[in-house]
């Protein structure tokens, strides 16, 4: 692999042929991928304001990797994070203690971690992708069985 730097805008562009081989098949064809600002990505599966991101942290150094739930539905964001809440421990237990969730910002949630910086290259470019489908694998099973709870009892 080529240790020249990336750009931040072609580490993000480029990113989603690093994510997409280490995931099952079935989530291979049913993964969409956007990029509606420069600095973030997005992975998700039909609901584009509940996906998974890869961005700058903003408070630290690093890349923030998780699932965001950002629907205009304060009340399913806030359902959604308590049911990964309730998941904490089996998704500690298999990414990690480095992965939190929380509140954020506008009444959205969220599920990350904040990956340690390194220098832009193809070979750290590949450790991200290969971060995030662990992400994806993990915590995908957990929502779609959250999601499909939520609709029967919220409406």
């Amino acid at each position: 692999m080529s240790t020249k730097p990336l750009s931040a805008t072609q580490f993000l562009k480029t990113l989603p042929a690093q994510v997409m081989p280490h995931l099952p098949a079935p989530m291979q064809k049913g993964i969409h991928v956007r990029q509606p600002w420069r600095w973030l990505i997005q992975f998700h599966f039909g609901e584009p304001f509940l996906h998974y991101e890869v961005s700058r942290a903003l408070r630290r150094e690093g890349w923030e990797l998780g699932f965001h739930c950002e629907s205009k539905d304060k009340q399913l964001n806030r359902l959604l994070l308590q049911g990964f809440r309730r998941h904490l421990f089996e998704i500690k237990d298999t990414l990690g203690d480095s992965i939190e969730a929380e509140m954020w910002d506008r009444g959205w949630t969220k599920l990350y971690e904040v990956y340690p910086p390194a220098s832009l290259t193809a070979e750290y470019q590949a450790q991200v992708g290969r971060r995030l489908a662990e992400i994806i694998c993990c915590v995908h099973p957990i929502f779609m069985d959250l999601r499909q709870t939520i609709m029967a009892v919220y409406r």
